[in-house]
């Protein structure tokens, strides 16, 4: 059974090129459309992606941390997912980048802030991109080129992945806070086709992040939550990762005292 629950890209043939650059002339923001934001007010914009078709665990995940994501940051309307699945090959470079664009559209870059979710089988070099036409591998510079599309200086990049730490390592600063499910030499665990969350997925989005607004203090929360669950099942820590995200996290724990002033931010 184990070898259904961590499956990682380590001597899988993946295409080396991810053709965002490609992409660019194809790829337009209007194909979305998405809530302008608020003047004064910090939005959040939140773009979440299901890398891997073969397996709809990543589509249940990205859907599912929308969801709770748009509503724990009132970004209904703000909100774009796009999947790859055994049907559905939308999750492309070009969508990618088409949402991007979007949300660069309609953000105030200084004020507003974007979260981008990924969530797929990784690599110490990135994570797959698999859809019905072609398996690729989206690096950390693939994800910088989009959250620089995107143009919010507040930024959020959350990967559940095997080995997504190095996208800790390549892009955490203290405007960008980093998120990932396990260490840049590290598996992760529960990517079953049929499942709902991965343990990550399930731990972070599904219980810490439902009742904390504070994305740091939900992240401990859920790092606990995997390790103990991984103890159990026999499995060596995956040793989740945060990092970066001072001014993010103060910028969240200011929306978070205006908007939900009777909780602790």
């Amino acid at each position: 059974m184990r070898r259904f629950l961590a499956f990682c890209l380590v001597g899988f043939a993946l295409s080396a090129g991810f053709p965002l650059e490609a992409s660019s002339q194809s790829a337009r923001g209007s194909a979305f459309r998405l809530e302008p934001q608020r003047p004064g007010e910090t939005d959040a914009y939140i773009l979440s992606f299901g890398l891997w078709g073969p397996q709809s665990v990543f589509e249940s995940e990205a859907k599912g941390a929308a969801r709770i994501l748009e509503g724990q940051f009132g970004s209904k309307g703000r909100t774009i997912v796009r999947f790859n699945s055994k049907r559905v090959s939308d999750a492309t470079p070009a969508a990618m980048l088409a949402a991007a664009r979007a949300v660069g559209q309609v953000v105030d870059p200084q004020e507003d802030m974007v979260v981008f979710v990924l969530t797929s089988h990784g690599s110490p070099d990135g994570v797959g991109v698999v859809s019905r036409r072609a398996r690729q591998l989206m690096t950390p510079q693939d994800v910088r080129f989009l959250l620089n599309e995107a143009k919010a200086q507040h930024r959020v990049v959350i990967v559940s992945a095997c080995y997504s730490g190095v996208f800790a390592k390549e892009l955490a600063d203290d405007r960008t806070l980093v998120i990932t499910a396990a260490a840049s030499d590290k598996p992760s665990f529960g990517c079953r086709d049929g499942a709902t969350w991965t343990y990550f997925g399930d731990a972070f989005f599904n219980k810490a992040v439902r009742g904390e607004p504070r994305l740091d203090r939900a992240f401990e929360a859920a790092r606990g939550l995997v390790t103990k669950r991984e103890e159990q099942e026999g499995f060596d820590p995956s040793n989740p990762q945060i990092a970066g995200g001072a001014q993010v996290l103060e910028r969240l724990s200011s929306r978070c005292r205006v908007v939900q002033p009777q909780r602790t931010c």
